[in-house]
């Protein structure tokens, strides 16, 4: 394939997506600020440059036939010029638009009667008093920045009317808690001839402090009628949004067998590392075969697999060392990644760690043996 294809990002999944598309001989332009990002040696050409700034990439996408993301954080505007000019953008700018800032995401699942939590959409601190004390029935509740949260940042839990001053002076939205037994994502692929299809569900625990994946189990241990309810919403929510490319689909699991979306991103996700080793075709791939337009390929997992993100450990900043790493190949049926990040801080994704077996019971078993036996200090 001699078209040129490019990436706004240079993080982890952008070197994911490299990794699989070498196995194609796909050439691949890369764009990020940081001059060290993960792909700047992989990548056919990189540029070190804003992803926010309209000028640099507008200027990146003039150079190549196909855009893409793996951040949502970039300049829609100049995407929405390039568009407009007739370069494939996947996914499409409109869509990037839509999820960029949760008060739309939200509102967009309401318009389509999608099922998702009850939310009320706030403009500063004051609004949220003002609700919690009009409405003290809709708490606990969690304050959520309509733009720029991730991984746990911008997000508040409200459990009681004096928790109003912890919530963000800046455009948010109140979402209801839901008291869930689980949470879990589906992996869905659309391409432009709007063929889809979906991943196993998977089931995703969360690092009590970071809020952050720490362990994944595909499939997740959930009923048939759970597992059917999971699939279909996240087929309807890719085509409500007529995405072209990824659509990561986060849901929780109410205590009354209810699935309800928690958000969704629309890029490789962290609940689909696993599909390297662990399914026939891994999220990265499918993600070529979405934007390229090709036939998606068979998403069937292998067996049971568990994934586990490996962060730098508390106490170390500075450049990287994975401590334990012959323990850890030492065991069977387990795969490390590392992001070819350079330095380490507590908390921060260095890589993941797959880990295939015949069971769920002894994957749990295993996930946390492995978990163990390696660490990300400085040296």
């Amino acid at each position: 394939m001699t078209q040129k294809i490019g990436i706004l990002g240079g993080g982890q999944l952008g070197l994911m997506l490299i990794q699989a598309g070498i196995d194609w001989n796909l050439v691949i332009h890369c764009l990020d600020p940081d001059p060290q990002a993960s792909c700047k040696d992989i990548c056919t050409q990189f540029t070190v440059g804003s992803l926010t700034d309209y000028d640099t990439v507008y200027q990146f996408g003039q150079g190549v036939d196909v855009l893409t993301i793996e951040i949502e954080k970039v300049n829609v505007e100049a995407l929405e010029t390039l568009e407009r000019e007739g370069k494939r953008v996947y996914p499409q700018p409109s869509v990037i638009r839509q999820i960029q800032d949760k008060r739309t995401q939200k509102q967009f699942y309401r318009n389509h009667n999608l099922p998702t939590a009850d939310f009320i959409l706030t403009d500063n601190r004051a609004d949220v008093a003002r609700i919690v004390a009009e409405q003290p029935d809709f708490l606990p509740a969690f304050h959520k920045l309509g733009r720029d949260g991730y991984d746990g940042r911008g997000v508040q839990r409200i459990a009681t009317a004096a928790d109003a001053n912890k919530a963000f002076e800046a455009p948010g939205m109140l979402e209801k808690a839901v008291d869930f037994e689980k949470e879990l994502a589906v992996i869905v692929a659309r391409n432009a001839s709007g063929e889809v299809r979906t991943f196993p569900t998977v089931e995703m625990v969360f690092h009590p402090e970071l809020n952050l994946v720490e362990y994944l189990f595909a499939p997740a241990d959930i009923s048939a009628e759970v597992e059917e309810q999971a699939q279909t919403i996240a087929r309807q929510v890719a085509d409500a949004y007529g995405i072209v490319g990824l659509l990561a689909v986060e849901l929780f699991l109410d205590k009354e067998g209810t699935v309800l979306i928690n958000e969704v991103a629309p890029r490789p996700h962290n609940s689909g590392h696993h599909t390297i080793r662990a399914n026939r075709t891994s999220q990265f791939e499918q993600h070529w075969r979405a934007i390229l337009d090709l036939p998606l390929g068979d998403t069937t997992a292998h067996g049971p697999a568990a994934m586990v993100n490996l962060l730098g450990e508390p106490g170390h900043t500075g450049p990287a060392h994975y401590e334990g790493l012959g323990t850890l190949l030492a065991m069977p049926g387990v795969s490390p990644f590392f992001y070819g990040k350079a330095q380490t801080r507590p908390g921060r994704k260095m890589g993941h760690i797959t880990i295939l077996d015949s069971s769920l019971k002894a994957l749990r078993e295993k996930a946390e043996t492995a978990k163990n036996s390696i660490r990300v200090v400085t040296v």
